[in-house]
């Protein structure tokens, strides 16, 4: 036993719990709170909700922007130095909302959480497990994802506790702290410095190809664009609906107290989602994963048309959304990898996360717009159109 633990602290294999923390972390501090500290900012300051609300799209637009700048880094110096980076990014990020007193220092303090969320966040872990793993990554992505997928779950109820001890300033300025002490330190001297391509003999001048030249396609034509494609489609539907579908269900009558245990199945559903895939899929394609997903939410998308908003439907679509979003964030990861290969794999991440923020970031938007002018079915209609129009890409996508 101490010899597999000794290998296991000393090994590759350590990344796993080490940005499992961080991930848990940054996404706890800076993506899942403004929910829960936009409205009390706007109160304070005397903002529109959505103007308030509008920094935090302005961030994962700018997340977008910086993702392939990123990800190339990441090759080139590997994730203890730009994960490190962008947890302290996202330290100076958080103490900038706090102190901003206008809307200009609002919006500039924003665009520096977005540049930390693309240094942070999935995309950059993806990236960092690709460089360390090589082809092999697979299986620590979706081990990731499980930890990640209780960042929801641990997030919101220690932002609400904060906020009620110590306010939406102090809860920032400890996440603030937070990232600073814990998550940059734990990337910086805990997370393998390994490069899969340079540690695994029979390669030219000490490399290796992570995959034969036959099995894996060039990251760019049409099979390039359909990935991206089909990514950046679909994430409308986790934005749009993670801002209006709980909202949704109240106007259909669902009471308030259901509606929170209804929108509280879903973390749990993405993580029973990745924990069946990490155990029975492991030989399954991630392309084919992709599409049982993108099925699955498509069938709880025609439950809902052919069945109603009651509260027992309601729970199964959010159970079936959060299963199949939960298998959507592995392959975000997992199909790059299977289809073109580790090499340049962070590169190839960060351009296929520039359209997904950016689709990610417009998304409640537009949502909004639908559910203001015309209607929530309408809304929920759109939504189900883009995961069609997601599991087409993905269709159209020819195993090498």
């Amino acid at each position: 036993m101490v010899m597999p633990l000794r290998s296991f602290m000393l090994g590759p294999w350590r990344a796993i719990p080490v940005l499992g923390v961080t991930q848990v972390l940054a996404w706890g501090s800076i993506f899942y709170t403004p929910v829960l500290i936009v409205p009390l900012i706007a109160a304070e300051r005397g903002w529109s909700i959505s103007f308030t609300m509008g920094g935090f799209s302005v961030g994962l637009l700018v997340s977008g922007l910086a993702a392939p700048v990123v990800g190339r880094s990441i090759d080139r110096y590997g994730g203890h130095v730009l994960m490190t980076l962008g947890s302290l990014i996202g330290a100076l990020g958080l103490a900038a909302v706090v102190v901003a007193g206008n809307r200009v220092t609002y919006t500039l303090a924003w665009m520096v959480l977005g540049v930390a969320m693309a240094a942070s966040l999935y995309d950059a872990a993806f990236a960092s497990l690709g460089r360390i793993f090589g082809a092999a990554a697979r299986r620590p992505i979706t081990a990731l994802t499980l930890i990640g997928g209780f960042a929801s779950t641990v997030g919101w109820p220690t932002t609400h506790l904060l906020i009620e001890h110590v306010g939406w300033r102090g809860t920032y300025l400890i996440y603030a702290a937070v990232l600073a002490l814990v998550a940059a330190p734990l990337h910086a001297f805990a997370l393998p410095r390994t490069r899969a391509e340079l540690v695994v003999p029979g390669g030219t001048g000490g490399e290796t190809r992570a995959s034969a030249p036959s099995k894996i396609l060039p990251a760019s034509g049409l099979p390039f664009a359909l990935v991206a494609s089909a990514f950046a489609i679909y994430a409308f539907v986790p934005s749009g609906l993670s801002a209006h579908l709980l909202a949704i269900f109240g106007r259909a009558g669902i009471d308030a107290g259901t509606v929170v245990v209804i929108g509280a199945l879903f973390g749990p559903a993405q993580v029973g989602a990745r924990l069946l895939e990490f155990i029975f899929a492991r030989n399954l394609h991630p392309l084919w994963t992709a599409r049982l997903a993108l099925s699955l939410l498509l069938c709880g998308f025609a439950m809902l048309a052919l069945l109603g908003f009651s509260a027992p439907v309601a729970a199964v679509f959010a159970l079936m959304f959060g299963g199949a979003n939960g298998l959507i964030t592995i392959t975000r990861g997992a199909v790059p990898l299977a289809l073109f290969g580790a090499s340049g794999y962070g590169r190839i991440v960060g351009r296929l996360a520039k359209p997904f923020l950016l689709m990610q970031s417009v998304a409640p938007l537009v949502m909004a717009f639908v559910v203001e002018r015309v209607s929530d079915p309408a809304a929920l209609t759109l939504a189900a159109g883009c995961a069609l129009a997601a599991l087409v890409c993905f269709a159209g996508i020819k195993r090498p």
